[in-house]
């Protein structure tokens, strides 16, 4: 079946033919050859975020990002003696917060405005007030907005307290240079399905092996036990402890390869931010403002105001649905707005047809 539209959202995202293919054939958990496919993507995702195999081990965990998220806030932070501080300025800083809620974890909300970027010096005055904070999470690519938050100078701060760190790139990594090595950060979370360009159904999570050490007993989850789940791959090299999503991690393995062939994660980059580019200029030009300061855009999705009061989302995306594109709806509260993702199997070609198509709509809807 033809795919009859390309997705322009900040995953899931489309995907390449070869890909799909992947998913064709139907895998056994307890085979060898598939046991060692796990494993070398294990190992491939350290090299995509240039984590030292000496010091950071990768686990991986069935679900959506979330699922990676909760179970690593459940499990690095201990159930007494500990308190979370959570910088937010989107829907998925709150999710964070929601987490920690859900489990009684003790935490801090330093709330920004969501087309405001996570200020280092408001969080290093923030942990100057509450020096029982010892943990910190919070969301690299923001895609409430697109905003791309700083943890380059958000993790020295949390180091030179001894804080465990948190990072969700669940859109960033694999699209975004990311040196975790020299990041020195504690936890890094991301997904199958974004800019590795996969498919849903794993999350995954960059660990420091010694801060995993200390997790054991910590979780509030069976299955979300970060902890036991690294002792299982550790002690069964390719085995999951309940059943794995086996042509999710074939499509995965693909798409790691692909992108090895595209140049690696700085070529990929260079191409979502010439398709960003490309596409927050050209709508400027047809009257769509941008929410968020240009500083502060990351390539992975921008968001756009509506152009008057007067604007129906419905129609608009209906109109370009049919004409082969999916867009988002806005996320941020205050502001009408909507969404255009450059990630996934998409270029400037493509962004191109999409600005004909929406000028197309503005000469029809001034």
């Amino acid at each position: 079946m033809k795919q009859p539209y390309l997705l322009l959202t900040p995953g899931p995202l489309s995907t390449t033919d070869t890909v799909k293919a992947a998913m064709q054939i139907d895998y056994c958990t307890w085979d060898s050859d598939y046991r060692q496919v796990t494993e070398t993507i294990r190992q491939q995702i350290l090299t995509l975020a240039q984590a030292s195999p000496e010091n950071y081990t990768t686990v991986l965990l069935q679900g959506s990002g979330s699922y990676g998220v909760e179970a690593t806030i459940g499990t690095a932070v201990p159930r007494e003696g500990a308190v979370l501080m959570v910088a937010i300025n989107g829907a998925y800083g709150h999710r964070i917060s929601e987490i920690a809620d859900y489990y009684a974890i003790p935490h801090v909300d330093v709330v920004f405005s969501e087309d405001e970027i996570v200020d280092p010096k408001r969080i290093d005055e923030a942990l100057t007030a509450h020096p029982e904070v010892t943990h910190f999470a919070t969301v690299h690519s923001e895609t409430t907005t697109g905003i791309l938050n700083p943890i380059d100078e958000l993790v020295p701060l949390l180091k030179a307290r001894g804080i465990v760190s948190i990072i969700d790139a669940m859109s960033s990594l694999g699209g975004v240079p990311i040196n975790m090595t020299e990041l020195d950060c504690d936890y890094l979370v991301s997904s199958a399905n974004k800019c590795v360009q996969g498919v849903p159904g794993f999350a995954f999570i960059i660990a420091k092996k010694s801060e995993l050490a200390k997790t054991a007993g910590n979780a509030r989850s069976l299955s979300l036990d970060l902890y036991a789940q690294w002792q299982a791959m550790t002690t069964q090299p390719g085995k999951w402890r309940f059943t794995s999503p086996t042509h999710v991690v074939h499509a995965f393995a693909q798409a790691l390869n692909e992108l090895d062939l595209e140049g690696g994660v700085e070529t990929r980059y260079r191409r979502y931010s010439a398709s960003q580019s490309r596409l927050s200029s050209g709508m400027q030009a047809l009257g769509f403002d941008l929410v968020i300061d240009p500083a502060d855009q990351g390539p992975i999705i921008t968001s756009f105001k509506y152009p008057n009061e007067n604007f129906d989302f419905s129609d608009f995306y209906q109109f370009i649905k049919e004409r082969g594109f999916v867009i988002y709806p806005g996320k941020v509260s205050a502001i009408p707005s909507f969404r255009i993702g450059t990630i996934g199997d998409v270029d400037t070609t493509d962004i191109n047809r999409l600005l004909a198509i929406i000028s197309d709509y503005r000469q029809l809807n001034p």
